[in-house]
């Protein structure tokens, strides 16, 4: 029996910013505090890995655990996707494709089928309700004021 691999969940946004703008709000620790999570440390190197903490309600978090695995400065970055304690892997990438005076930023989450069934939190409807948010309004605000 081979197990199935699920379509990755892929959200889009056309942002009115040059590339520059975009790949540091993803990429700079301080702008990334602004949209997307608090991150204790965060540098776009190989191999650099880095850990947060995030979940539906203050009184239910996991631990992330990331490590980056694929940088191609100003327009790729791909981090792996973990939860500690619970079974499964996924690789998030962040392409940037530059478009006259906008960018636009394709975010793919692959791998969710990885991750425990019996945990609803990780329902590929939670990553998807998480990430169109994330993109098409934190970053959205945070870039295009």
């Amino acid at each position: 029996m081979t197990k199935t691999t699920s379509l990755p969940l892929i959200v889009e946004h056309s942002f009115t910013a040059p590339a520059e703008k975009v790949w540091k709000a993803i990429t700079d620790r301080d702008q990334m505090a602004q949209w997307y999570f608090d991150l204790k440390e965060f540098r776009p190197e190989l191999g650099f890995e880095f850990r947060f903490t995030g979940g539906p309600s203050p009184e239910k978090q996991y631990l992330h655990v990331c490590k980056i695995t694929e940088v191609e400065v100003g327009k790729k970055l791909t981090y792996s996707w973990q939860y500690d304690g619970y079974e499964g892997e996924s690789f998030v990438t962040f392409l940037l494709t530059e478009q006259g005076d906008k960018t636009l930023l394709t975010l793919t989450h692959r791998g969710l089928e990885s991750f425990p069934a019996s945990v609803s939190d990780f329902a590929r409807g939670n990553f998807g309700e998480g990430w169109n948010h994330l993109v098409n309004i934190s970053l959205k605000q945070f870039l295009e004021g």
